[in-house]
């Protein structure tokens, strides 16, 4: 069985969501540049991570808007060719984190998740 690992956002304005947010629940955020701009860590009051907040561009680009969880899998080959196997799709290609890798995914009723192997 999966494990919810991570959840992002993307968003065409990342730096006026992430405002949104600090307000809304109390978050901190932690800037990670990416090339220009910068995405956001956003954590808790008490320094646990809670997600990410991305703009829509760059290596996020054609990522949906919305959440997306992040499941952690044993095989990140292995779920993918079943999720497509299975009528998913794959949405880019496989990056890494360190380590570990992901991909962005969509499931039968168009909705997206990434698949998760830790390294």
């Amino acid at each position: 069985m999966a494990d919810s690992a991570w959840c992002d956002i993307t968003s065409e304005d990342a730096d006026q969501l992430v405002r949104f947010y600090e307000a809304v629940m109390g978050w901190k955020k932690e800037a990670i540049d990416m090339g220009g701009y910068s995405d956001y860590v956003v954590m808790k009051p008490d320094g646990t991570p809670v997600g990410g907040i991305c703009h829509k561009r760059g290596v996020n680009a054609d990522y949906p808007s919305g959440w997306i969880n992040y499941f952690t899998v044993d095989s990140l080959e292995v779920a993918l060719a079943a999720a497509v196997e299975n009528g998913g799709a794959q949405m880019g290609k496989i990056r890494h984190h360190g380590n570990d890798s992901f991909c962005v995914i969509t499931d039968l009723s168009g909705a997206a998740c990434a698949l998760y192997e830790k390294g």
